[in-house]
């Protein structure tokens, strides 16, 4: 039985961890050449490696997300590699914390550059090729996009802002025959937080915390969010676009604790 993705290309940021690359790997099991994004080269031939194993093609492009330009190299690389792209999924994220009183401008111009400024980057250097193969873009976005949260300020404005570039340019390209959802989970078991200055026990207590505050009583695994993107690509999704789905174990639905 052919693979679901034969023949199709997914372009994927933050490929080298927690959503991204078990999204790398997902549509890699179905069939799909995988050009994965991320600066961390060994990870980097790690999940080349798992991708081959799993019969796939994998590009792994080291690239920094903040600097000018890199995304040209991106989209070229990945054109000349596989000839198109159909699939975008900006999972690369940054996160710290902050209030309206503490966060820096070098902070809130970090958080907006990898988590705004960068899909938005992606999305428009790709759509002459996305256009071109009716393909389809997944932006991974937060529970922080759709409601506040203290303490972390930019990183809902951030998110809030994916999830609106989402909306407009979903409404823009659908006569064009492209869609474009964003998927928006609650707290998910990544590396994210312990990059963005948590440590290994402030991040277990964090964790533990959040069985609490998400009405499953549990956190997330990134598998979870990768069916959902999965799900979301597919031909199954094919009258789904401009959409913001919840993946938080309920996290959207409660009150401030």
């Amino acid at each position: 039985m052919e693979k679901e993705f034969a023949n199709k290309v997914l372009l994927i940021t933050g490929a080298t961890s927690g959503i991204g690359k078990a999204t790398a790997l997902r549509f890699a099991q179905a069939g799909a050449s995988v050009a994965a994004v991320g600066r961390n080269e060994q990870a980097s031939l790690e999940l080349q490696k798992q991708i081959d194993s799993a019969g796939a093609q994998c590009l792994a492009i080291s690239a920094d997300l903040s600097q000018e330009g890199e995304s040209d190299g991106i989209i070229a690389k990945t054109v000349e590699r596989f000839g198109g792209i159909d699939f975008l999924v900006n999972a690369a994220g940054h996160i710290s914390s902050g209030t309206i009183e503490t966060t820096s401008l070098q902070a809130w111009d970090a958080m907006l550059e990898i988590n705004l400024r960068a899909p938005f980057v992606l999305m428009q250097k790709a759509l002459q090729t996305i256009i071109k193969r009716r393909g389809n873009i997944v932006n991974v976005s937060s529970v922080t996009g759709l409601r506040a949260f203290p303490g972390v300020l930019a990183y809902c404005v951030s998110k809030a802002g994916l999830d609106q570039l989402t909306r407009c340019a979903a409404l823009e390209l659908a006569a064009q025959g492209v869609r474009i959802n964003a998927v928006n989970p609650g707290v998910v078991v990544t590396e994210i937080h312990k990059r963005g200055g948590m440590s290994e026990e402030q991040y277990d207590a964090f964790l533990e915390h959040s069985k609490t505050t998400h009405p499953l009583g549990r956190v997330g695994q990134p598998q979870e969010i990768a069916e959902l993107i999965f799900f979301l690509a597919s031909d199954r999704a094919s009258w789904i676009t401009g959409a913001t789905y919840s993946i938080d174990g309920g996290r959207a639905l409660t009150c401030a604790r």
